[in-house]
Parts: C-alpha cells; sequence; structure tokens
C-alpha cells in the first residue's frame, strides 16, 4: 500500500476541499532556527487565516521547511494566493531584519542576481508540495505524520516537546502559539467534502 502523504500529484482549487501543503527554505538553508523567524511563519499563517478565510487545522515550522493543514471556507480560492499569504510576509521579515542587523554575507547569500534583476529569496522558488484532501480518514494520519516529524529529526522527544507545532493544542493545551480550527465546523456548502478528525 502507497503511502498517503509522500504520494505527489496536482492540486487543485476545489470547494470543500483540504491542502496538505509544504514549503521549504531557499535551498533548504536553516533558516528557521530561531524563534523570531519561527514566529514569523506563526504570523503569516494567522493572518492567512483572518485574510483569506482559511481553516487552519495543523502546522509544524522546522528549520528549513513548514508543513500546513488547511481548508478555504470560500467556495471560490487560488492556492497560490495562499502560498504566497503564508511566503511572502515572512521574507519581507527577513530581508527587513538582515538590513537593519547589517548581516550583509546572509544578504548575499540569499540573493539571486540576474541579468536583469536581483531577487531575495527566503523560500525555495515554485508551489512546494500540495495536495489535496478528500478523505475524512486521511486527516489524523497527516496530522501524526506533521506532528512527528521533529521526533524523527530527533529535534525532541514527543510531538507535544516541540513548541512549534500545532500537537499541543490537538493534545488539549492551551498553551500554544497558534489555535487551530475545528475541522468539523466547515460552511455547510462546503460540508458534503470536508473532513474531519473524528474516527
Amino acid at each position: 500500500m502507497s503511502d498517503p502523504i509522500r504520494k505527489t500529484r496536482r492540486a487543485w482549487d476545489e470547494a470543500g476541499h483540504a491542502h496538505f501543503v509544504t514549503y521549504s527554505c531557499f535551498r533548504r538553508l536553516p533558516l528557521l532556527t530561531r524563534a523570531r523567524s519561527r514566529q514569523w511563519v506563526i504570523d503569516a499563517i494567522a493572518a492567512v487565516r483572518r485574510e483569506q478565510d482559511v481553516a487552519i487545522w495543523g502546522y509544524v515550522v522546522m528549520p528549513e521547511h513548514v508543513h500546513v493543514l488547511l481548508c478555504p471556507r470560500c467556495a471560490e480560492y487560488e492556492m497560490r494566493t495562499i502560498l504566497a499569504g503564508l511566503k511572502r510576509p515572512v521574507s519581507k521579515a527577513a530581508r527587513a531584519h538582515l538590513f537593519e542587523v547589517g548581516a550583509r554575507p546572509w544578504l548575499d547569500r540569499l540573493t539571486v542576481r540576474y541579468p536583469d534583476r536581483t531577487v531575495f529569496r527566503f523560500w525555495q522558488p515554485g508551489g512546494g508540495f500540495d495536495r489535496n484532501v478528500v478523505e475524512e480518514r486521511s486527516v489524523p494520519a497527516i496530522l501524526d505524520y506533521m506532528h512527528a516529524n521533529p521526533v524523527r529529526r530527533e529535534l525532541c522527544a514527543a510531538p507535544t516537546n516541540w513548541e512549534w507545532s500545532s500537537a499541543r493544542f490537538w493534545e488539549g493545551s492551551s498553551d500554544v502559539p497558534l489555535f487551530m480550527d475545528d475541522p468539523r465546523e466547515i460552511e455547510p456548502s462546503h460540508a458534503a467534502k470536508a473532513p474531519h478528525t473524528e474516527e
């Protein structure tokens, strides 16, 4: 049986579908090792939830990539717009911080020079990994996979020990950087396709 989490396929902007997205730092550099940069990611996720009407079901911020399980509440949406909302504010904050502290070597390392322009890159170009989630049974498996990532990397002993993820929220803690949305609370017009976490 194939792994439903690692299987890649083209994602579609379908009403009621959740999306499991992964986006990586430029050249897989560990740019998310400090609380400051991780908080930028959390703030961007919160802004996308608020400004683009997206339910956030889970996330994990790793040193060089981010996982997010989300579900747009709108009947019409574009994942490229959602991904831009997740990534662009972090890139802007990082660039501003590096200029402020005068971190010229890092600015040079993250700047790509083309014949006609230069581009600061905090994130790897492209859409990253984006998989539509249409089956309710997939949601707990994806959350478990995401939350176990820091354990697999030996960054902590248990998923709930990793502060920068939704694991502690789903274990009942209120001391978390960001509260999650209940997958069962989806607009009725989308509910037929909306997965939930109950088995």
